[in-house]
């Protein structure tokens, strides 16, 4: 579902992503570790057709980026830092929009569910301007998975949500990843990325560390692994 050769990012002087080889079969759920500075966010941007690599191949759901941009992101979902709601319309105007943007088919029934699903339904007609910032990256997340997308992207989505709403959005991920769609997730949540993922792999010093399915970590733990992949010395 996704296949990334030789990708480089340069930006000016400064070379972040250093021939990264990285793939992810359908229906997996890859964690993406590793410290600030890494390039975590830099590589999802670039698989969410935002960014343009320097060098090497990208594939996503079969199309190469950047060439195939428009086909990439009709099959895609991203939460990002930046939550990509229009904040003069309701909560309920946002993902008509986007709605519309799809061409989705009985939009209004799935939007219902949507809300529901990110307990956002008692507010769906209250401009976005007015809701918190943990509200606003519900939203977002609704957004991304409105369109039932073959893959999903998410970048920290824990960032700014409390306890209740970081509950939900397990259950989202656990949804999504029920019906055999495809994850990567960015995440510093260590304990909730073991509980979610299938796989982790760790991105350090621009390139892909090292990588273990769940199964692989029965004897240790992620905490273990991942300092261990980054030469950490206790």
């Amino acid at each position: 579902m996704i296949e990334v050769k030789k990708l480089v990012k340069r930006f000016g002087l400064k070379t972040v992503l250093r021939g990264l080889d990285f793939r992810v079969e359908p229906g997996e759920f890859v964690a993406l570790l590793g410290p600030n500075g890494a390039g975590k966010t830099t590589f999802l941007r670039i698989l969410a057709s935002l960014s343009r690599p320097s060098m090497g191949s990208v594939k996503v759901a079969g199309h190469s980026l950047p060439h195939e941009s428009a086909q990439v992101r009709a099959r895609l979902g991203v939460v990002s830092h930046m939550p990509l709601l229009y904040p003069d319309l309701t909560a309920e105007e946002n993902l008509q929009f986007y709605a519309r943007m799809y061409g989705l088919a009985n939009s209004q029934l799935r939007i219902t569910e949507v809300l529901n699903m990110v307990g956002l339904e008692p507010r769906r007609k209250d401009l976005v301007r007015t809701f918190s910032r943990g509200m606003q990256q519900r939203l977002a997340i609704g957004r991304a998975i409105l369109h039932d997308p073959e893959v999903v992207l998410f970048d920290e989505p824990y960032t700014g949500l409390d306890q209740d709403a970081s509950e939900m959005l397990d259950e989202v991920l656990r949804s999504v990843a029920a019906k055999g769609r495809t994850v990567v997730m960015t995440s510093h949540d260590l304990a909730r990325a073991e509980d979610l993922a299938t796989r982790f792999d760790i991105l350090s010093r621009g390139v892909i560390a090292a990588s273990a399915a769940q199964e692989e970590l029965k004897n240790t733990n992620l905490l273990a692994f991942y300092k261990q992949s980054l030469e950490i010395k206790n």
